[in-house]
């Protein structure tokens, strides 16, 4: 899908965007998400086993937490990894985090730019930490009839020697379109991120990862 990157558009292109998007997404069959990793992984490692690292806010929603980790489990997996039964034992620990926001863009939308766009955006997911909640940015006019909503999703990974707590790999995967997407769209964005693993590569750089079918 085409990513939206500019949100004070005439109400034509909205309206005609919106019905290719709407058309698009009913047939889609990939996630096209930018990708950025940064690796100090040693060339002789193995992926061996991992345990999730989970901060105090993710401990305190335990629920969120098991969702954001099922959908990396899948990724984990295809890079090499196995998940530990026991997480004192396991030879690396990975942190996750995510984040969609949602958008809100406006046909009257001020055309000299006196007011930034009439719009308003929410945080549903916190970077590192869950972060569920309110957290309205600037806007007018919220629930306008003729919005059009798009949203911004990003993913991210940090891979830790456990017995050392270095840093030995971190990667960042981001997209935007017309739908959240949910989990699926977070479980391509996190297999994505690790793609090239354990190899740095270009920086950014745009990696498809198919969808399952829904």
């Amino acid at each position: 899908m085409q990513s939206i990157r500019h949100r004070r558009l005439p109400a034509a292109v909205l309206a005609a965007s919106a019905l290719v998007a709407l058309g698009g997404c009913a047939g889609m069959r990939a996630l096209d998400s930018d990708v950025s990793s940064y690796s100090q992984w040693p060339a002789d490692r193995k992926p061996s086993t991992y345990a999730f690292e989970r901060l105090p806010s993710q401990q305190a929603n335990p629920q969120q937490q098991f969702d954001l980790e099922a959908a990396a489990r899948d990724a984990l997996g295809r890079a090499g990894f196995s998940e530990s039964s026991d997480a004192k034992a396991s030879d690396v620990t990975v942190q996750l985090g995510a984040r969609v926001t949602r958008y809100e863009s406006y046909p009257w939308g001020d055309p000299f730019g006196f007011y930034g766009g009439f719009g308003y955006g929410r945080w549903h997911r916190g970077y590192w930490g869950p972060g569920w909640g309110p957290g309205w940015g600037p806007g007018f006019g919220a629930g306008y009839y003729g919005s059009s909503t798009t949203y911004d999703r990003e993913v991210a990974v940090l891979i830790r020697d456990r017995k050392s707590g270095q840093p030995l790999y971190e990667s960042h995967a981001s997209s935007d379109g017309f739908s959240n997407g949910g989990n699926a769209y977070l479980a391509a964005m996190f297999e994505a991120a690790l793609k090239d693993f354990p190899q740095p590569a270009i920086n950014p750089r745009r990696v498809s990862i198919p969808l399952a079918a829904q």
